[in-house]
């Protein structure tokens, strides 16, 4: 009634090791894959915002030359 644990052998550690291993790739995987997206969002609204912003200042510097003729 009382079973002992079986004995834990080389082969065993090291099957164990290879899934997770394979685990901790998948996951790392999809982390990159999540990542450059979020990194392309974010350099996408960087770059609309400076255009924007860039956009604004212009207009309001600007210098408005009227010619008339005589």
């Amino acid at each position: 009634m009382n079973a002992l644990p079986k004995e834990t052998t080389r082969r065993d550690l090291e099957t164990k090791f290879r899934e997770l291993q394979g685990e901790v790739t998948s996951a790392g995987d999809s982390a990159k894959s999540y990542a450059m997206v979020v990194g392309a969002v974010a350099a996408v609204a960087v770059v609309g915002v400076a255009y924007f912003l860039g956009r604004r200042r212009g207009k309001r510097r600007s210098t408005v030359v009227e010619v008339r003729r005589l």
